[in-house]
């Protein structure tokens, strides 16, 4: 049993926060899960020149990286203690993948500003919410 956490860069801080806490309540692991995709040729802007893509090895070292920076971040002294989990694939799927995997009790996602052009709810989260074997917890992120 473990409580997970999606983070996404530069806008989890609140949802990592609120899944320690849960975690600790509940006294099991945190695991907190990044996704990274591919970069594709077609996904290309028309004016940007084709280079070497980053290899799958780059991108994964990258998304660790990012998620160790938020992590840390967002808990201190508390981020010791926590899984890092960082998967290839398309966030709405990685996160349900391991939430069943992990057996988790609960996914913690955050949502977006109130302020952003769309507040409501994004496709992760609506995916996550149809499918994740567990309950999802969705926390509103401050705009600091």
């Amino acid at each position: 049993m473990t409580v997970v956490v999606g983070v996404k860069a530069g806008s989890s801080t609140a949802a990592i926060r609120l899944a320690r806490t849960e975690a600790d309540y509940r006294k099991v692991p945190l695991v907190a899960v990044m996704a990274h995709g591919t970069d594709s040729a077609l996904g290309t802007p028309g004016g940007r020149p084709l280079s070497m893509p980053p290899s799958e090895a780059d991108r994964h070292e990258a998304a660790e990286s990012t998620l160790r920076q938020a992590v840390t971040e967002a808990l201190g002294d508390q981020a010791a203690g926590v899984q890092l989990l960082v998967i290839a694939g398309t966030a709405s799927s990685v996160l349900v993948q391991a939430a069943r995997k992990l057996d988790a009790d609960l996914v913690v996602l955050s949502r977006r500003p109130v302020h952003s052009p769309a507040w409501l709810l994004g496709e992760v989260s609506q995916h996550v919410l149809r499918n994740a074997p567990c309950p999802v917890l969705i926390v509103p992120e401050t705009d600091s």
